[in-house]
């Protein structure tokens, strides 16, 4: 079985457009390619824009580390809608066009998944930020696009503040959340799932000073031991999705009220977190075998 895991120039040291946290490829990527090859996987990282990747030569194909896709959506877009047409894609389109925009977790608020109060806007100005200062009842908050990925464009603005320059700011349409000192104080949970079985749970924690807790922040992650209650809210997350899932993520953090709540669901492109699984490689490969088999 020959598999194509996509991934984005930008995550190689070589390019001249590499990211910060471009090293986190390989760390996901060689844990990966041993496992698979094991279960008689080939398993081959392709660029998903690179003009010589041909969807149809491969028998199913994994969105990885396709970091850089929310500054080309368009592209990225028609590259999934034809690896779709000629492949397998996992996870399937459906699912992943759905999960590409924020406004996925309004449908998970519908179906009963604990969610932290949100604010929608179609721009993020100073009139919808200080608006959604008074509807969300706070002077700490966070403004992220509907459609981004590891804190592109994401901002944190504490009310009298200036706002920070337009660059910095969501592109167009946002989400705006209250802050949450837990994220520093206690972490975020990130609970891993292949083929909807539990596999590890990383608690990522943010540098002195910041809240972000991306790598490319200084942030950094520990393996937690889920509680029997932590992984049945997780798993309920993920039991409001139907269908297939090659892997699922599933982020959480304590909000004001001292209760975990969602803070993503990540069906698309998410970092594995492979150094907090020592499974993660066995596990991964049997999900894929099983699914691109089926």
């Amino acid at each position: 079985m020959r598999v194509a895991f996509l991934t984005a120039s930008c995550m190689f040291k070589s390019s001249p457009d590499a990211r910060k946290d471009h090293w986190e490829h390989d760390l996901e990527f060689n844990a990966l390619e041993p496992a698979c090859r094991a279960a008689g996987i080939q398993l081959e990282a392709r660029i998903w824009d690179s003009p010589d990747f041909e969807p149809r030569y491969y028998d199913a194909i994994i969105i990885g580390t396709c970091w850089d896709y929310m500054e080309k959506p368009d592209a990225f877009g028609a590259c999934l809608s034809r690896c779709d047409a000629e492949s397998q894609l996992l996870n399937p389109l459906k699912t992943v066009r759905w999960n590409t925009r924020k406004t996925y977790l309004k449908d998970l608020a519908e179906r009963g998944a604990p969610m932290i109060p949100t604010v929608w806007a179609d721009v993020a100005d100073e009139s919808a930020i200080q608006a959604a200062f008074e509807t969300l009842a706070c002077d700490d908050i966070v403004v992220k696009p509907v459609l981004g990925a590891g804190a592109w464009r994401q901002a944190r603005i504490r009310k009298g503040e200036v706002l920070p320059a337009a660059e910095d700011l969501p592109p167009a349409d946002c989400m705006i959340q209250p802050f949450l000192p837990s994220v520093a104080q206690e972490g975020e949970y990130a609970f891993l799932f292949f083929n909807r079985r539990f596999s590890h749970c990383a608690l990522k924690r943010p540098a002195a000073g910041d809240y972000r807790v991306q790598s490319e922040y200084g942030g950094s992650e520990t393996i937690h031991q889920p509680s029997e209650q932590e992984l049945a809210l997780a798993s309920s997350v993920l039991d409001s999705v139907d269908g297939d899932l090659l892997y699922a993520r599933v982020d959480m953090l304590r909000g004001l009220d001292g209760q975990l709540a969602v803070i993503e669901l990540e069906l698309i492109e998410p970092y594995l977190y492979p150094e907090q699984g020592p499974e993660f490689g066995p596990n991964f490969a049997a999900a894929l075998k099983a699914l691109a088999a089926g």
